[in-house]
């Protein structure tokens, strides 16, 4: 049984005929033909051929699938007793090929692309546009316009109520500033009649001394 390693999107694969692997992303369509020129090993039975890295005239040919979402892997990054806890989700996109043959020594590729396949994918493609197309219109209905707000007349009590309001709206006169209270008080100092003073008592003499 023929089999052969390649390389592809940085990873390495050992394949053989009618497998059907999951690589990384390919720009491709459904039922198209791709090819795998990094061939690292070709080995049939006992008889093994390893490159230098690469063998020349080496190729795989596959048929191309499909690309889908893989299962959620959940990352959890948790530091103890520092109060981090992060948890994140992420979905890797794989293509999926089936391998047809493996070529050496310069041969010609003989593969064909499969027509049925790329006839189901534009069919689920019209489907899938068709489909958001009879959707949007069906969200505009769901959600009426709202409705404009009219302005109501003012009533008979708001138009008499309407004067008062803006009479009291008006700031106030201000006051004059209130004499300070030190004028008050020389006032009625003022005012008050001097009362006389008494006469000091006075002091009495010092005795002489007895001789």
């Amino acid at each position: 049984m023929t089999f052969a390693v390649i390389k592809t999107g940085g990873k390495q694969y050992k394949v053989a005929a009618n497998d059907v692997i999951k690589i990384e992303k390919l720009d491709a369509e459904p039922g198209d033909v791709v090819t795998f020129d990094q061939v690292l090993m070709v080995g049939e039975g006992d008889a093994v051929t390893v490159g230098a890295p690469l063998i020349e005239g080496a190729l795989v040919a596959g048929q191309f699938i499909a690309t889908e979402k893989e299962r959620t892997v959940i990352i959890l990054k948790k530091h103890r007793r520092l109060h981090f806890d992060r948890r994140n989700g992420h979905r890797q996109r794989l293509s999926t090929v089936r391998i047809t043959e493996i070529l050496t020594g310069g041969a010609k590729v003989t593969t064909k692309p499969d027509e049925i396949a790329k006839k189901r994918a534009a069919a689920r493609a019209e489907a899938a546009a068709a489909q958001s197309v009879t959707s949007a219109p069906a969200a505009a209905k769901a959600a009426p316009a709202a409705k404009p707000v009219k302005a109501k007349a003012p009533k008979a009590d708001d138009a008499a109520a309407a004067p008062k309001a803006k009479a009291a709206a008006k700031p106030k006169a201000e006051k004059a500033p209130a004499e300070p209270k030190t004028e008050k008080v020389t006032k009625a100092k003022a005012e008050k009649p001097a009362t006389e003073k008494k006469p000091a008592a006075k002091k009495a003499a010092p005795k002489a001394d007895k001789e």
